[in-house]
């Protein structure tokens, strides 16, 4: 197994990556994108911080890699779509820099409310001018802190030490932190708590639903002298809005310690007097430095030797520690809810959970969860978890039912998920074979054998004679390998059904030329990432 260690990391992270029997790490810092993208194939894991840049031009041809762990929270220097559709798992290490951030976005406050860097400065050209430097203290101000994850919260319990009001909006979670319930805020716009804030600090991830959501509208909501803290991500806070607005005096003052591009182009905001600003101090601690290279290696290496999948961004946060032995079970569900989203039209309307055999015996709630975190993915605004998962569905108004039966058809045990919609109904059955191989068995009617896992293609056509040959000639004329196939058919209909796993994502071409054939009644892609459970 060979992993790559694209940017500087501490070397208690290196040593663990070191220390697994059978790993070649390969150290090589500051390659340039088309050297990296050389040479990136060769390797079953790479670990990364800020500095590396996983472009879909980088990913385009993965090769071997498996999975991308990253020292740090922030994952948007990886392109999440192009790594899912690889089967590569992206992970990142959420809270090895949380108190070193929260420090940080303080030491901001603080510094930007007493002058302290012009200050300092002034002193050192051989001036002695406290009059220029009056501040205000925190003490009493109001905080609206956007984001109430790790970091927003570790900053709220700073702050509110500091003798401070705290407001919070969070643009994903419903409530407050249990531990702050009591003692802080919650407002239900992001307007109401601005006109309440003498200080704004952002602690989102970057996402198209938070880029700029501090624009030029919120930044004058701010009471005049507001200042507005940014050591989460670049991009957040629209930096043109707040030249413009500091330009105006309405503000105080802003302190910044990320930015769009790094390093920072937009000179004149870095150089106006009344902005203070840091080369991305955030997460450069020695802890946490520390912490977070230990994190990403553990977790790197916990899923190549399939110990464990741990903090993953691109798969679903399914907690298998709690669903114990059902975890294969949570995993093919959750694969199974993927696999028949893909195979529905129009909108969903109920949901059949039917547990079979030896599992209908055990608690199975968090299989369902899974289902249907699988199902609602990609048709879901909000992130799902086990947490959330099934109140996003009474949301989108899917009942969902469960039931169970002691008869399991020859299997030890089974699942059978049916979706019931407004325009059809699809069900597939699945099972797991010597606790760790789980398999889908059937779909709509069509018995098989499927391993759920790669770039799938799921046909449904006229089962007469020719026909895998013509489909396979289609494949080997676009050179595209299948790497296995299987396939169910009902004699009385004279229906089939083609199930190919690839070894590459299709091309669109490939697609519309199989929907093409006479023969041809439905063609589906589907993408899922490695199994976790399976043996290696």
């Amino acid at each position: 197994m060979k992993i790559l260690v694209s940017d500087k990391l501490a070397e208690e992270g290196v040593e663990i990556l070191r220390a697994e029997p059978g790993v070649e790490v390969d150290i090589k810092t500051g390659l340039a994108p088309e050297e990296l993208k050389a040479i990136i194939g060769e390797y079953d894991g790479i670990c990364i911080r800020s500095a590396t840049k996983l472009t879909p031009d980088v990913l385009a041809e993965p090769g071997r890699l498996k999975a991308i762990a990253r020292a740090g929270v922030g994952v948007d220097n990886v392109d999440l779509p192009t790594a899912t559709r690889h089967g590569i798992v992206v992970m990142n290490a959420p809270d090895g820099n949380t108190l070193s951030t929260a420090e940080l976005t303080v030491a901001l406050m603080l510094a930007a409310s007493r002058n302290v860097a012009p200050a300092c400065a002034s002193l050192k050209s051989g001036q002695w001018n406290r009059k220029a430097f009056i501040g205000r203290q925190l003490a009493g101000k109001t905080v609206g802190i956007v984001g109430l994850g790790r970091i927003g919260t570790a900053v709220a319990k700073r702050c509110l030490a500091l003798e401070m009001k705290v407001v919070g909006y969070d643009p994903f979670i419903a409530g407050a932190p249990p531990e702050l319930a009591r003692e802080i805020r919650l407002v239900d716009s992001l307007d109401d708590l601005l006109k309440a804030s003498d200080y704004l600090t952002v602690h989102t991830p970057m996402s198209d639903e938070t880029r700029g959501i501090i624009g030029k509208h919120e930044l004058e909501t701010l009471p005049p002298g507001a200042y507005v803290i940014n050591a989460a991500r670049g991009g957040i806070v629209d930096e043109d809005a707040l030249l413009e607005v500091l330009k105006t005096g309405h503000l105080g003052g802003a302190a910044l310690d990320v930015y769009p591009t790094e390093p920072p182009e937009n000179r004149e905001l870095i150089e106006h007097p009344k902005v203070l600003c840091l080369p991305h101090l955030g997460a450069s601690s020695t802890e946490a430095q520390r912490s977070v290279a230990i994190d990403a290696c553990h977790n790197l290496i916990d899923y190549l030797t399939r110990r464990e999948l741990r903090n993953a961004v691109n798969v679903a946060a399914i907690d298998f520690a709690a669903v114990g032995e059902l975890k294969a079970y949570a995993e093919i569900g959750h694969r199974m809810g993927v696999i028949l989203a893909a195979l529905m039209h129009g909108r969903l309307k109920r949901l059949v959970v039917t547990y079979a055999g030896e599992i209908a015996k055990e608690p199975f709630k968090q299989v369902s969860v899974s289902i249907v975190m699988g199902l609602l993915q990609r048709v879901s605004s909000t992130t799902l978890n086990m947490v959330n998962a099934m109140v996003v569905a009474e949301e989108e108004g899917l009942e969902v039912v469960e039931t169970t039966q002691a008869d399991a058809r020859g299997y030890v045990s089974f699942v059978c998920v049916t979706g019931e919609g407004e325009q059809e109904s699809h069900s597939i059955q699945g099972t797991v074979f010597h606790q760790s191989h789980p398999r889908i068995t059937v779909l709509d009617d069509f018995h098989m054998e499927l391993k759920p896992a790669g770039d799938l293609i799921i046909t449904f056509n006229e089962d007469r004679a020719g026909i895998i040959g013509e489909v396979g000639a289609i494949f080997g004329k676009l050179g595209i390998n299948i790497a296995s196939m299987t396939f169910g058919r009902k004699l009385d209909t004279r229906e089939a059904c083609l199930a190919l796993t690839l070894d590459a994502v299709p091309p669109a071409n490939l697609l519309e030329e199989l929907r093409g054939k006479d023969f041809m009644q439905r063609v589906h892609h589907v993408s899922l990432p490695p199994l976790v459970t399976e043996s290696v």
